[in-house]
C-alpha cells in the first residue's frame, strides 16, 4: 500500500537569466523514501533542492509539504559566517541545545570548535550533524560526502538505511548512493522522470527512457541532429564506455600482474631476460626502508610511514586509501621528493614530468574564454599529450559545445569550471599524474569522462581518493594501511584492497595515527617563503600550551568516568563528563592535526 506523500511538486516552473531552467516538474516523496537526484551538469540539481528547501521561490506551480513537517537542508557550501562554535551554527532554530551538541559529539566534533579553524571533512560532518540533530521528516542532503574519508561515508550509509523519514539527496558518489536510494529522481531537459528503483540500476532503466524515446523520433520520421544525439544518448554511451573501460582496465591489472611477478623474480635474482630488462627499465619511483614520523610537543611519536620498500613501475595506476588522517597525502609527497625521509631512500626517475590535477579552479581566469584558456598561445589547435587536436573538438570531448567556445570563464556553473579544469590539466604533457581527491565536486559525466581519459592514459597514474567506485574503476593496485607506519602494496582496486585488509572498514577514531589533512598539491609553484606565516606560528603556539593541557583533562575524566559508583550516584553527571571527554579527544586529535600539518610546512620551507 502506497504511503501518503510528504512531500508534492506540482507543475513547478524557474527561469534563470531569461531561460527555462524548469518546467512542469511533478513528483511525490514519501516517507520511507530515500531518493538519489541525478542529471548532468548544468541541469538544475542544486537549484532543485534550493527550491524544496524553499531556499528560492518556484515561478510557477506549487511545492507542498504536509502540515506540521520538519524539513532539514545539508547544503553542499553551507555558510558558517555567522557562527563562533559548532554547536552555535548545530542548535540554530533548535530549543535543544543538548540535541545538537550530542549529534557532534557522536561526529567526533568538538561542540566548542570554531568552525574558521576547522577541515573541510569537520564542517560537512558539522553540517550533517544538523540535519540530523533537527530530527527531520524531509532530509535534503546536496554532496554529502564532500571531503568525507570512507568509513565516515560508510557510517552515513548506514543512519541513512535506518532514516524513517523522507530524503532526496544529490552525490556524485556512486558507490553511495547504490547503497543508500530506493528511488531515483532524473532531471532531465527541464523535466523531472522518477524510477520505483534505485541508483543502482539507473542506467539500465535510463537506457530504456532513450529508447523508447527513439523510437517515437523514428515513428515521426524526425532525423536527429548530431549534436542532439551527443547530448540525448549520454546515459546509453556511458553504459558502453563503462563495460570497455572495465574490460580494458582487468587486461591492465593482469599485465600489472604480471610485470610484477618478473619483478620479483629479479629481486630473486633470476638471470634477467629481456622481458624482466625491460620491468627493471620501467621504474618511476623506488623506495627503500623509507621512514617518516614526527614528534609532538608532549613527546609522543606520530608514525606515518615506516621500512616502505616499494616499486613503482611506468603505467602502473596506484591508489592510496585509508581514513582521513592517517598520512596518505604525506607518503604522496614522500614519494615524489617533496619531504625527505627520516631514514630510507626514495628515488624518482630523472626522466619524469610530474603533472598535479588542479580542483582548486582558481587558475582559471573569468575574463578569458573558453578558446583562450584552452589555447592560451592563440591559433585553433593545440597539443593534447603530444598529439595535435582541434580545439572544438577537444572541447566536445569534456561536453562543452561550440557556441560555448567564446563565452568566457566567469559565466560557467561551478561543474563547467571543473571540466574545464581537467581539459587544461590532462592536456599537459607528463609521466606521471597526481590527483589528490579529484573528485570532490565533479558531477558523474565529469566523472566518467576521467575514468575514460584515464583509463587511456599511458603514464603512472598516484590517486588519493576516498571514492570507492573511482578507485574500483582507475587503479590496478592500490597501499593500504595495516598497522602503526605499515603500508600493504595489494593488487586491484578498493574492493580488492578491503577483502585483504578488512581493516580499511573501520572507522578512523578507531586508529593510533591522529589525522592529518593537507590541501592537494598544485601544478603552478607558490610564491618564495622562507618562515612559516603568522597565523600558523600563533596556531603552533596555541597547540604547543594546549595538547598538555588537554591530555591532563582528558586523563582526569577517564579516571572519573572509570569509577562504577559514579553512575549509580549522578546518572545525568556520568553522561556528561562522557560527553565532555569525547569533546576534548576530539580537540586533542585537532590540535595534532594542525600541529603535524604545521610541522610538515616548516619542513618544506626548511628543505
Amino acid at each position: 500500500m502506497a504511503r501518503p506523500p510528504l512531500l508534492t511538486l506540482t507543475d513547478v516552473q524557474l527561469t534563470f537569466g531569461g531561460r527555462p531552467l524548469f518546467s512542469g516538474v511533478e513528483f511525490p516523496l514519501s516517507k520511507g523514501e530515500r531518493c538519489a537526484l541525478v542529471g548532468r551538469n548544468g541541469a538544475g540539481k542544486s537549484t532543485l533542492m534550493k527550491l524544496v528547501a524553499g531556499w528560492i521561490e518556484p515561478d510557477a506551480g506549487e511545492i507542498w509539504a504536509q502540515p506540521g513537517s520538519v524539513a532539514a537542508f545539508v547544503a553542499q557550501e553551507p555558510d558558517f559566517s555567522r557562527y563562533d562554535t559548532l554547536v552555535d551554527f548545530t542548535a540554530d532554530g533548535l530549543d535543544d541545545r543538548f540535541r545538537a551538541e550530542a549529534e557532534l559529539t557522536e561526529m567526533g566534533l568538538d561542540p566548542l570548535a570554531n568552525p574558521a579553524t576547522l577541515s573541510g571533512g569537520q564542517l560537512r560532518k558539522a553540517a550533517i550533524a544538523r540535519g540530523f540533530a533537527h530530527d527531520p521528516d524531509i532530509l535534503l542532503m546536496d554532496e554529502p560526502t564532500n571531503h568525507l574519508d570512507i568509513a565516515t561515508i560508510q557510517e552515513l550509509e548506514t543512519r541513512l538505511t535506518g532514516f524513517n523519514g523522507a530524503a532526496l539527496i544529490v552525490s556524485h558518489d556512486r558507490a553511495f548512493l547504490e547503497t543508500v536510494s530506493t528511488n531515483t529522481l532524473w532531471l532531465r531537459q527541464g523535466k523531472v522522470l522518477k524510477s520505483p528503483e534505485g541508483y543502482g540500476a539507473f542506467e539500465a532503466w535510463a537506457e530504456g527512457v532513450e529508447a523508447e524515446e527513439e523510437k517515437a523520433l523514428a515513428r515521426m520520421k524526425t532525423q536527429l541532429k548530431d549534436e542532439h544525439r551527443w547530448l540525448a544518448r549520454g546515459v546509453t554511451g556511458r553504459r558502453k564506455r563503462n563495460q570497455g573501460r572495465l574490460a580494458k582496465l582487468k587486461d591492465m591489472r593482469a599485465q600489472a600482474a604480471q610485470m610484477r611477478s618478473a619483478l620479483g623474480e629479479a629481486r630473486a635474482g633470476a638471470d634477467l631476460s629481456a622481458d624482466s630488462g625491460d620491468v627493471m627499465s620501467r621504474k618511476v619511483i623506488e623506495t627503500r626502508a623509507l621512514t617518516k614520523s614526527f614528534t609532538r610537543p608532549d613527546g609522543e611519536e606520530l608514525m606515518i610511514v615506516k621500512d616502505l620498500s616499494l616499486k613503482i613501475l611506468r603505467g602502473d595506476r596506484v591508489g592510496f586509501v585509508g581514513p582521513n588522517g592517517i598520512g596518505k597525502t604525506t607518503l604522496l609527497k614522500l614519494l615524489l621528493g617533496e619531504i625527505a625521509p627520516d631514514e630510507g631512500s626514495v628515488k624518482l626517475s630523472k626522466a619524469v614530468k610530474v603533472t598535479y590535477l588542479d580542483q582548486a579552479r582558481d587558475s582559471l581566469k573569468a575574463k578569458d574564454t573558453l578558446w583562450e584558456t584552452l589555447a592560451p598561445s592563440g591559433g585553433d589547435h593545440i597539443m593534447v599529450q603530444g598529439k595535435s587536436r582541434h580545439v572544438a573538438g577537444y572541447a566536445k570531448d569534456f561536453l562543452f559545445m561550440p557556441e560555448q567556445l567564446r563565452q568566457p570563464v566567469g559565466a560557467l556553473s561551478g561543474g563547467e569550471r571543473n571540466r574545464l579544469t581537467l581539459a587544461v590539466s590532462l592536456a599537459q604533457p607528463c609521466d606521471v599524474l597526481v590527483l589528490d581527491e579529484p573528485t570532490n565536486d565533479l558531477d558523474m559525466q565529469t566523472l566518467d569522462l576521467l575514468e575514460d581519459m584515464l583509463t587511456n592514459y599511458e603514464g603512472t597514474l598516484l590517486l588519493v581518493s576516498h571514492d570507492r567506485a573511482f578507485l574500483d574503476g582507475t587503479v590496478t593496485s592500490c597501499l593500504v594501511p595495516t598497522e602503526r607506519g605499515q603500508w600493504l602494496h595489494v593488487p586491484g582496486g578498493w574492493s580488492d584492497a578491503l577483502a585483504q585488509v578488512p581493516s580499511l572498514g573501520e572507522h578512523p577514531g578507531a586508529r593510533k595515527i591522529k589525522p592529518v589533512s593537507k590541501p592537494a598539491a598544485k601544478p603552478s609553484a607558490p610564491k618564495a617563503q622562507t618562515k612559516l606565516s603568522f597565523k600558523d606560528e600563533h596556531r603552533l603556539k596555541e597547540i604547543e600550551a594546549g595538547l598538555p593541557r588537554l591530555a591532563g583533562e582528558i586523563e582526569k575524566l577517564e579516571a572519573e568516568l572509570a569509577d562504577p559508583a559514579l553512575f549509580e550516584k549522578d546518572p545525568d553527571g556520568f553522561q556528561k563528563k562522557a560527553d565532555m571527554l569525547a569533546a576534548k579527544k576530539a580537540q586533542h586529535a585537532q590540535m595534532e592535526e594542525d600541529w603535524l600539518e604545521i610541522e610538515e610546512k616548516r619542513e618544506a620551507l626548511q628543505g
